[in-house]
């Protein structure tokens, strides 16, 4: 569909990038971004989702468009909602403003919210889904599936799979452009998690900081997993949750709102994770080395033939800097 049709291609790369942008604090609400579209194919406006308890997408992209909204397409990276929770239905809202069509790039699974594209329709709106992935929608929407947060696991490494040399040294197996990307990463997560013995080894501050140290304004919560003390130091100083196993993590994040849970570290949490089939996604960052021997990404096996490997599927693979990023997630 946009392949023949450049102003639509331009709305749906437009309505993304909306969504992008506020992907991380908007828990646990989805990260949905809007673009509204004149009939002669301009993008009057866009708009992300507020914070929990703001408005939608949809209704902040109607109102940076204003009086313009009349028999204009709005072009949205969720079905837009049919229900009325801390704010109002979008679907009413798009109908208000003299919005004359909809094209959503997914269907909303949370059921409460669905059906706003057949509502739409039987007043009056042609609607369209243009099956579409997007990225930032990726982990909502298996925490909706899954009813628990969405859980990525991140690691980086030499390329024959060692996160630390035999003498333990392990700064810097990855490229500064490669760990640039870690902290832009991390301000669209809701939460990171590392281990206790992580914590007590690296004395991590867990921030989401800019290559010249300034912090983003967007932070993820802290998390430690596991029932040793963790003193003062840099955790103590910025403030962290801490839980005993993985799923006491999880329940309690997902019932304060968290849907998107980066873990980090270190080898024990990360087999913890696997063994229990919590991991949804993996981020692989492959240093151009090879140590021979070292510490590994998992401190044990997991799996005793071939035929019980954990398996992701493959999702993306980019060059950052003179590292290798591969991104897999669960099939």
């Amino acid at each position: 569909m946009t392949r023949d049709n450049p102003a639509l291609a331009n709305a749906v790369s437009a309505a993304i990038a909306a969504g992008d942008a506020v992907r991380g604090t908007t828990s646990p609400n989805p990260p949905v971004g809007c673009a509204i579209v004149t009939a002669s194919g301009e993008v009057i406006a866009t708009g992300g989702t507020s914070p929990a308890g703001g408005p939608h997408a949809e209704v902040n992209a109607l109102r940076e468009a204003g009086p313009r909204t009349k028999g204009a397409t709005a072009v949205v990276t969720l079905e837009p909602c049919n229900h009325t929770g801390r704010t109002g239905p979008c679907t009413q809202a798009l109908v208000d403003a003299g919005i004359a069509r909809v094209v959503y790039l997914t269907a909303d699974p949370f059921e409460p919210a669905s059906g706003g594209a057949d509502w739409l329709r039987t007043h009056g709106l042609d609607v369209a889904l243009l099956h579409t992935r997007v990225e930032a929608l990726q982990p909502w929407l298996r925490s909706v599936r899954n009813n628990r947060p969405s859980v990525t696991l991140k690691f980086a490494s030499t390329l024959d799979g060692f996160t630390a040399a035999a003498d333990k040294t392990s700064k810097w197996i990855t490229c500064d452009e490669a760990r640039a990307a870690v902290h832009a990463d991390r301000t669209k997560r809701d939460a990171i998690v590392i281990g206790t013995g992580t914590a007590l080894a690296d004395n991590s501050s867990l921030t989401a900081r800019h290559s010249d140290g300034a912090l983003y304004e967007h932070q993820p919560r802290r998390v430690v997993v596991g029932k040793r003390a963790v003193p003062s130091g840099n955790l103590t100083e910025l403030g962290f949750e801490q839980y005993d196993t993985p799923q006491a993590a999880l329940t309690a994040l997902w019932n304060s709102g968290a849907r998107d849970v980066l873990v980090e570290g270190g080898a024990t949490l990360a087999a913890s994770f696997l063994e229990l089939d919590l991991v949804d996604a993996v981020q692989a960052y492959i240093a151009p080395a090879l140590l021979g021997a070292g510490r590994g990404v998992l401190d044990r096996e997991i799996a005793g033939t071939i035929g019980d490997a954990k398996r992701f599927r493959t999702t993306d693979v980019r060059r950052i800097g003179n590292d290798v990023l591969m991104e897999m997630e669960k099939d």
